[in-house]
């Protein structure tokens, strides 16, 4: 059985997609919503985001990834950059399984699982 992983990420969301030969199963982990606390703007550009919202939403991205052999990490931005970081200070094992970190906008599902596979299908990026 594959356990090859793609992983498209922003802000908002994290789409998880399990490919193998015939099937892909996919779940979405959303990130903690912005509406349901009250946040004061901070700094010169007003983020209005929760301490722990960041590391909430990457953890729950990593259990999602137990057990993958080789993940692949798109995304339109940095979320997949700090996803990486909090991985680097909180789960090495899992870190070390990320076998790619590309810029991929918004595609479709079906987009981008042609361009998970195809990544996967050369040589240089199989585990």
């Amino acid at each position: 059985m594959s356990t090859h992983y793609a992983v498209w990420i922003d802000h908002k969301e994290a789409r998880v997609f399990h490919l193998r030969a015939d099937v892909v199963d996919w779940s979405t982990v959303v990130a903690p919503s912005h509406h349901i606390h009250h946040k004061h703007p901070k700094g010169p550009e007003g983020v209005r985001t929760h301490p722990e919202d960041a590391k909430r939403f990457f953890h729950d991205v990593a259990r999602t990834l137990e057990g993958t052999a080789a993940v692949l990490v798109v995304g339109p931005s940095t979320a997949k950059l700090e996803l990486l970081r909090h991985l680097h200070a909180h789960d090495a094992a899992l870190e070390a399984r990320i076998v790619g970190v590309e810029t991929v906008d918004h595609p479709s599902d079906g987009q981008l699982v042609a361009y998970a596979k195809a990544y996967f299908r050369d040589p240089q990026h199989r585990s």
